[in-house]
């Protein structure tokens, strides 16, 4: 009865092991890139968090909401008022007017970011029956966080560049958009490529690549995602500084209090 115990044991570690192994395997790995927020010390980029919010507002924000944010938290990546002014009032909102109807007016710096369907169910029925997700914490929701939205933006492969064995695996038709990092999926993404090279013309004539509008457009969803990062970060240097001069002071308290017990 020992011996079966054992054995059995050892066949269910083997099979766990495995079992992870074939998960690690399946699993791909994320394209790791250097990103100047991450870390205690870490700053967002403003120019490439500037040319992300280009990026976001003419390719994204056709169909990805930013519920949490207001146009005058643009000030905060360095834009000027009368910049987030401009940009506020390219957008119209709905309102109500003085006597109670339903109208629609320029955005203000006050409002919330322009939604770009009236509510969930046009969102999902414009985009064949499921609504494109926010994308205010998307960086800090996924697992990977940056580096795997990254990798999701440049990792569309097209039918014609797929081997045989990756069509009959995962069932891939002419009709699919096939990413290497969408697991979930099965490889088969609902978003067609929202990136290629010469997609946006930025303003500050930065060359526009699909790698360059990918990292501009992460670095801007991750200021979205966590906009007070840089303060509390500032914040945690200064409580470390501050513990490390206290416990010295309290050392040398210490030992002048019992200089003439040694």
């Amino acid at each position: 009865m020992r011996k079966l115990f054992v054995s059995g044991a050892i066949a269910l570690a083997a099979f766990a092991t495995g079992a992870i192994a074939i998960a690690a395997e399946s699993e791909p790995e994320l394209k790791h890139q250097h990103w100047h927020f991450t870390g205690p010390f870490g700053t967002y980029d403003r120019a490439s968090a500037q040319r992300g919010f280009q990026v976001y507002k003419e390719v994204c924000a056709a169909c990805h909401s930013l519920n949490l944010l207001y146009y005058r938290n643009l000030t905060e990546l360095g834009l000027t008022e009368d910049q987030v002014k401009g940009i506020a009032a390219e957008f119209q909102v709905p309102d109500l007017s003085d006597d109670g109807q339903p109208i629609e007016r320029p955005a203000r710096p006050s409002d919330h970011f322009r939604k770009p369907f009236p509510n969930e169910l046009a969102a999902a029925a414009a985009n064949g029956g499921k609504a494109p997700p926010d994308l205010s914490v998307i960086v800090k929701a996924r697992e990977g966080h940056a580096d795997y939205i990254y990798s999701l933006l440049t990792g569309y492969v097209p039918f014609d560049k797929l081997s045989p064995e990756q069509i009959k695996k995962n069932g891939v038709t002419k009709d699919d958009n096939y990413n290497s990092y969408f697991t979930a999926g099965g490889y088969k993404i609902a978003m067609p490529p929202p990136l290629a090279d010469g997609k946006v013309t930025y303003v500050d004539g930065t060359k526009n690549t699909l790698d360059q509008q990918a990292r501009d457009v992460v670095e801007f969803l991750a200021w979205a995602s966590e906009p007070h990062l840089e303060a509390r970060n500032r914040t945690g240097i200064r409580v470390v500084l501050f513990l490390l001069a206290l416990a010295g002071l309290m050392y040398a308290v210490k030992r002048q209090v019992w200089a003439d017990k040694h």
